[in-house]
């Protein structure tokens, strides 16, 4: 099948992140890098375009300028990529959405309430895809942990308890670290820091795969860092709809800690219990049993986990691999929308309105945290 044609915009030279997703669109041929508006800065634009070898004539100075190029061309890009800091999502979105051209972006989906209001406005009057790439979805035991969750092999869900810690951030960064600048800066990141940048996932996990909606949150929200002016560790209470209770713990001046993100939910019938760092192992405990040992790809494995898998059990699948099952899922559902090509059995894919919870996760938190942890509804 040929290739879909991919735009990116942010992602340049000194850039984490759009490498991430421009390996993650080609591991299983899905997608083509054809466009791209890489940078902000004119002459650097140009030089990572480049080395990426896109076309001159579609190596772009602005966003604004892609979009309505690209929206004329025959051959015009099937969906753009944004992979800018968080204050850099709504104006593209809003650009290419209005432009009629299919959107993949970077969580959050954006640094306040009313641009993600715009982003979603934009996105319902256009009818194109908005897809969010929560890459820790598309981890083969986390499809399988919500396939088990659903089937009721757990019973009814009673606990959940989600952490994301980090230490990268444990104290005052180097100048130059270009992550770690947007990333403590509230014009870019938004009002909330770590909260945002890896509670997030921590909240989007927990929802995923259990199915629960947030009802309410009670927080805790800290700058340790002397002079940081956004979060740097995140305690949550959470109260989901029919009576589960939750914590989330995100933080990164957790020294000691790389990318933690750990899940555990139990429920009435049994438990299960998964770690990031060693994605191909998932606990599972029934009430009263011993405790198995799920791997990926191994004789337990399900068939939600057997569909995004691509290597036999025991060789390790992780962090590219879960972006490139979004972008797996996201190029079926452009092909969907295009020509009505079936969609393959189990697809799950973050959206607009997984954005809009995030978002409104992010706000209720911090009005919470500054009301001394009120309990606080996700409204």
């Amino acid at each position: 099948m040929k290739p879909l044609k991919l735009g990116m915009v942010g992602g340049g030279q000194g850039a984490f992140i759009g490498g991430v997703h421009r390996i993650a669109a080609r591991i299983d041929g899905q997608w083509e890098l054809v466009a791209g508006a890489l940078s902000s800065d004119a002459e650097r634009a140009r030089a990572s375009a480049a080395e990426l070898n896109i076309a001159p004539d579609r190596a772009y100075t602005s966003f604004e300028a892609m979009a309505e190029a690209e929206a004329a061309r025959e051959d015009g890009i099937d969906a753009v990529a944004i992979v800018t800091p968080n204050h850099m999502h709504a104006a593209p979105a809003l650009a290419f959405l209005k432009a009629g051209i299919h959107v993949i972006c970077d969580k959050p989906l954006a640094a306040t309430r009313e641009q993600a209001d715009a982003i979603a406005a934009a996105q319902r009057e256009s009818g194109k895809l908005f897809i969010l790439t929560h890459n820790y979805t598309g981890y083969p035991l986390i499809r399988q942990a919500r396939e088990m969750v659903a089937n009721g092999d757990l019973g009814d869900i009673r606990v959940v308890h989600v952490n994301y810690v980090q230490d990268w951030l444990a104290e005052v960064p180097d100048p130059d670290n270009k992550q770690a600048d947007w990333r403590t800066d509230p014009a870019r990141s938004g009002a909330g820091g770590c909260i945002g940048d890896i509670g997030t996932h921590a909240f989007n996990l927990a929802s995923f795969v259990t199915g629960l909606k947030t009802e309410g949150v009670a927080a805790d929200l800290d700058a340790f860092v002397p002079g940081r002016q956004v979060d740097d560790n995140v305690h949550v209470m959470l109260r989901f709809a029919g009576g589960a209770k939750g914590m989330l713990w995100a933080s990164q001046v957790a020294v000691g800690n790389e990318n933690a993100l750990t899940l555990r939910v139990h429920g009435t019938k049994g438990g299960l219990e998964w770690a990031q760092e060693n994605p191909n192992v998932m606990t599972f405990s029934r009430l009263g049993e011993p405790k198995q040992i799920l791997t990926r790809a191994g004789a337990g494995a399900s068939g939600a986990a057997n569909r995004v898998s691509r290597t036999p059990g025991g060789h390790p699948e992780g962090y590219l691999e879960g972006f490139a099952t979004i972008y797996n899922e996201a190029a079926a559902l452009v092909r969907h929308a295009r020509d009505g090509t079936p969609l393959p059995e189990g697809l799950h894919v973050p959206d607009i309105e997984d954005g809009l919870d995030g978002m409104r996760f992010i706000s209720a938190s911090l009005a919470s945290s500054a009301a001394n942890g009120v309990w606080t509804p996700l409204v």
